[in-house]
């Protein structure tokens, strides 16, 4: 079996991508997990028990630094019947914060 270089490209950029989807879902992993305990923490209920992309751009953090931003949108729920929607901030693999707007108690 002769490989040319086209072929080789293709199976390179395959992987990458390949490992790229893998890494996402990891970050996804890490975001879902993290708005589990926060919803946990005050007593809300996390609707669907996802999150979905909202936003990914590059930024700068507090102190300036460049990173890639990922925002993550899930719905909760205190009472049952009103859903509310809140975010769950990542700056690369780390959780930056997860927002609850105002809501019922």
């Amino acid at each position: 079996m002769n490989l040319n270089l086209t072929d080789l490209l293709l199976l390179a950029a395959l992987a990458i991508g390949a490992a790229l989807f893998w890494r996402s879902q990891r970050i996804r992993e890490t975001a879902l997990r993290a708005t589990r305990r926060h919803c946990e923490r005050e007593e809300v209920l996390l609707l669907d028990q996802t999150v979905g992309l909202k936003r990914f751009r590059l930024a700068r953090d507090e102190r300036g630094r460049w990173g890639l931003w990922r925002i993550y949108a899930f719905e909760f729920t205190v009472t049952g019947g009103e859903r509310y929607q809140g975010e769950t901030r990542l700056r690369g693999e780390r959780v930056h914060s997860v927002v609850l707007p105002p809501h019922r108690f």
